[in-house]
């Protein structure tokens, strides 16, 4: 499998790619001028901008499935541990440190700023694995057909589901960070979108893989990003009611979003085998990331 060559489809599919470039193109110009007329508080247009750019990145990363039959499974690991270095950059660099001197400016300690902080996450995270043990013992034939003739494995809509779940957190990272004024807020929507592009591309190929047709598989892997936008207006507005759930709200989608690397990316970006390769890409991510938070705020 480490061997496979990138598979080109014929100039057809080459004309839907750009036109669906167009198209993407098009629409993100429309959705500028649209949030333009809406005429929001500042604060929910800016979460609401960071999740459309989220949800972009994501539309951009499945583009490639209507030319490419078939991607090496290196490349694959190698992306997703590019993705995982990148979200571990943004937990530590846009949602805990803010979160902590967050809680600080109410007036906490340093134990007690720490403290808070500290059981934010956990209760993001173990939120996030509750919604994972239920969406993992569902009933997933429902959606496949019947078990005689199942048009795609359970396993691979489990694994698509799981990564349009873990979306949310990120949509949450972008509002709770836009909601509160966050000067990084910006840095982290883009640090996001650009680790849900491999999302996209993974979502897509793996279910043109498993059989459907290319056009759906772009679709699907498209729209899996449409919930960032949601949750980020809906967390922003919910921080902007009350400034005292700022760092809870930061603390909430660290959790959730360390939950979603160590359980689901990080071990996706090891089962064949390619560990050194995923390792690697987890730390230009890391480093990618960290440079945009800091250097780039």
């Amino acid at each position: 499998m480490g061997t496979e060559t990138l598979a080109i489809s014929s100039g057809r599919m080459f004309r839907y790619a750009f036109g669906s470039l167009l198209l993407l193109a098009g629409t993100a110009l429309l959705v500028a001028q649209g949030l333009s007329w809406l005429n929001l508080e500042p604060r929910l247009l800016r979460a609401l901008q960071g999740g459309s750019i989220c949800a972009l990145g994501t539309a951009l990363g499945a583009v490639p499935v209507l030319v490419i039959r078939r991607m090496p499974v290196a490349v694959s690991d190698t992306l997703l541990g590019f993705g995982a270095g990148v979200m571990l950059a943004a937990t530590a660099f846009s949602l805990i440190v803010p979160g902590i001197a967050a809680a600080q400016d109410l007036g906490l300690s340093a134990w007690g700023s720490s403290g808070l902080i500290c059981a934010g996450i956990m209760l993001g995270a173990f939120g996030l694995f509750l919604v994972d043990l239920k969406v993992s013992g569902g009933s997933p034939e429902v959606l496949v057909g019947t078990p005689e003739h199942p048009v795609i494995a359970p396993r691979i809509w489990l694994f698509v589901f799981a990564i349009i779940a873990h979306n949310i957190p990120e949509g949450m990272a972008v509002g709770v960070s836009a909601g509160g004024g966050m000067p990084d807020a910006d840095s982290l929507a883009m640090g996001i979108a650009l680790q849900d592009v491999p999302e996209g591309l993974v979502i897509a190929l793996v279910l043109a893989g498993a059989g459907m047709s290319r056009v759906k598989a772009f679709l699907i892997g498209a729209a899996s990003g449409l919930v960032e936008p949601v949750f980020a207006l809906l967390c922003a507005w919910l921080v902007s009611l009350a400034q005292v759930l700022l760092p809870l709200g930061l603390a909430l989608a660290a959790g959730a979003m360390l939950l979603v690397v160590t359980h689901e990316v990080i071990p996706e970006s090891r089962r064949n085998g390619h560990d050194k390769l995923a390792s690697l890409g987890l730390c230009i991510g890391f480093c990618l990331m960290m440079v945009m938070d800091t250097a780039l705020a």
